[in-house]
């Protein structure tokens, strides 16, 4: 199995960038809406952002944004009908876990999942804050913050790392991820500090 998407990975890549900006959108898109292609966006902003450094910024939010448009669809998904395909597709016990989650941490639970690499059941999260009825507006910029701080980085660590960039990535990202993850967090607790702080009008 491993082999098999080691070799449809390789074969998107090529595809990927024969099509340029709109290559790694599409397959953005795919990957996250129903199919999965673990770590495939990762690996073609890389290589794109490595053969033409100049595009860099265009790779990167072209992966954002099909990657946001396929996050919608499955929220959507999830927001009319998404409860039988979460029984369907996943454990009872995670699910019950994401809801705590989400009555807990609201969109925190899903931006922290889009920071870490597979095997993160991210799409679990996606469904279910369409069935959570989490808002629109902030699962948008969930994802787009989340999936914005992975894509861009990947794209600079390319500029500054070049073909190994891959291989650092492979070995250091859970790293990278968790740091993130830490800043996140610290980042919310220090607004809740000063929300709390505001004196009421």
């Amino acid at each position: 199995m491993i082999r098999f998407i080691t070799h449809l990975a390789k074969l998107l890549e090529a595809y990927a960038l024969s099509l340029g900006v709109f290559g790694v959108g599409a397959i953005a898109f795919l990957d996250s809406s129903f199919l999965s292609f673990p770590e495939i966006n990762d690996i073609l902003i890389i290589a794109n952002s490595f053969h033409n450094a100049r595009r860099m910024l265009l790779f990167s939010t072209s992966t954002l944004i099909g990657s946001i448009l396929g996050c919608a669809l499955l929220f959507y998904v999830g927001k009319k009908g998404g409860r039988a395909l979460l029984r369907k597709r996943f454990d009872a016990g995670k699910v019950a876990r994401v809801s705590g989650w989400y009555q807990k941490f609201g969109i925190l639970a899903v931006i922290i999942p889009s920071l870490l690499p597979p095997p993160t059941p991210f799409k679990l999260f996606v469904i279910s804050a369409g069935v959570f009825e989490i808002s629109w507006p902030r699962f948008l910029l969930a994802i787009t913050v989340g999936r914005g701080i992975r894509y861009y980085l990947e794209g600079y660590l390319a500029l500054q790392l070049g073909q190994h960039a891959g291989d650092w990535m492979r070995q250091h990202y859970l790293t990278v991820a968790l740091s993130l993850v830490i800043s996140v967090l610290a980042i919310f607790a220090v607004y809740l500090l000063l929300r709390k702080k505001k004196p009421a009008v």
